[in-house]
């Protein structure tokens, strides 16, 4: 079962900060170089950080006690949160650079001090490292022994794949920035630096596209952590109780899981011995799993 322990609010703010940061230092580069390549940075690590925000605020409605017309709690509110971030990287992000690469070519222009853009892509790139590096510290705590691509796979947290793919993005659009910005600067020809904004659009499309992908699974309904949907099944049939287990399903909501079972309870005892022994089950699965709040096992004696 992978590890636990770990706090996406640590790496929505490590990104936070690093990105606020490197927003206001690319823009004034942008502005003072003339660079489109370093325009489409400044935007994006603006919208990253706007995005770092609401991932805070889906965190938060994520935790709203149950009502009476959500009696399954506000679990899912950080998916749909997650996912919103996605269409904005997609479409501040990506398209903006796009179009600011096209602009840059149609229009022309010159490109002056070109050694300022590339300082600040520079300090840029160190700061978005810590910040990714801090996102794969808490994300340890949760893959246990699987890789991180299998990780990012079979993951129910989605604030952690989105500042993941965040992190990522930036750090390949920095670097793609400082080579083209590079370029232009050494054979003083500017188109490279549109074609540079080009690729940090096309890098940022494809990001968005794949942490879209892996929040909309979560939206529709998943199951829980194949581990942990596997060490629960494991757990109910272990029980002393329990002589055969017939099905088990569970969901994610949230940080939180739902689990619905049923089983077959060991020598046919009378209801009330039949429902005692589903009480201690379940009381004792919520201690072993702290993620389940909600459990409904039903003993039968056939699927």
């Amino acid at each position: 079962m992978a590890g636990g322990g770990a706090n996406p609010i640590k790496a929505i703010m490590y990104a936070f900060w690093a990105n606020s940061g490197i927003a206001i230092a690319k823009l004034v580069a942008a502005i003072f170089t003339g660079s489109s390549s370093m325009m489409a940075e400044a935007i994006h690590s603006g919208a990253d950080a706007g995005n770092q925000l609401l991932l805070l605020l889906g965190l938060r409605r994520s935790k709203l006690p149950a009502s009476e017309e959500h009696p399954l709690g506000f679990g899912k509110a950080t998916f749909f949160w997650s996912f919103l971030v996605a269409i904005i990287l997609f479409s501040l992000g990506g398209l903006y650079s796009l179009y600011e690469g096209f602009h840059k070519l149609d229009a022309g222009g010159e490109l002056d001090h070109a050694w300022v853009g590339l300082v600040v892509l520079g300090l840029g790139i160190l700061l978005e490292g810590g910040s990714l590096l801090g996102c794969l510290r808490e994300i340890r705590k949760l893959r246990g022994e699987r890789g991180l691509w299998r990780w990012v796979h079979e993951s129910r947290n989605a604030e952690l794949v989105v500042v993941l793919g965040e992190d990522l993005g930036a750090l390949l659009g920095m670097a793609l920035a400082f080579v083209f910005l590079s370029v232009a600067a050494v054979t003083g020809d500017p188109v490279w630096d549109a074609y540079g904004s080009m690729s940090i659009g096309v890098v940022l499309l494809v990001i968005a596209v794949f942490v879209a992908v892996r929040v909309h699974k979560l939206l529709i309904g998943r199951s829980a952590d194949p581990a942990v949907d596997q060490a629960i099944e494991e757990f109910i049939a272990d029980s002393p109780a329990v002589e055969q287990v017939f099905n088990v399903i569970t969901l994610q909501l949230g940080p939180e899981v739902l689990l619905a079972a049923k089983v077959r309870i060991a020598g046919n005892p009378p209801v009330a011995d039949a429902c005692a022994a589903v009480n201690d089950l379940e009381r004792r699965m919520k201690e072993r799993f702290p993620e389940l709040r909600w459990s409904f096992i039903e003993p039968d004696v056939a699927d």
